[in-house]
This record gives C-alpha cells, structure tokens and sequence, in this order.
C-alpha cells in the first residue's frame, strides 16, 4: 500500500532559489516602505535618505543574486 503522493523530479535548486526570493522581495518593499513614510514625514531630506534606499535595494537585491547562484555551485 505504498502510495505516491506527489513525485518531485528535475532540479532542486529552483525550488530552493524560489524560497531563497522571498526574502528579498520582503526587504524592498520594507525599504522603499521606510523611504516613502521618512520622504512624507520630512520631505527636505529626501536626497539623503533616497542614497540610503538605493544602498537598502542594492544590499537586499544582491542576496537574491546569492540565491540564484548558490544552487549552481553546490
């Protein structure tokens, strides 16, 4: 009585980089989030805090790159 339920075939690894994006994905929008509610507070500081956001996008966005790649190296 050894039934399959579901059989995963093919690449593992694109399962793990969809896992891997989620977080991400959470962290922009958390930090254009922040940008957005700091800009409407004190819009006077809105160049300081828009090189922060892009510095927060680039960080976030570099370990969906991780993500990506991790799978193919290991």
């Amino acid at each position: 009585m050894n039934e399959v339920l579901a059989e995963l075939t093919g690449d593992i690894g694109s399962v793990g980089y969809g896992l891997a994006a989620i977080g991400p994905g959470i962290g922009v929008g958390i930090v254009w989030a922040a940008y957005i509610q700091a800009t409407a507070r004190q819009p006077e500081s809105a160049g300081l805090t828009r090189t922060y956001a892009f510095l927060g996008f680039a960080l976030s966005e570099a370990l969906a790159l991780i993500g990506f790649v991790a799978p193919f190296i290991y």
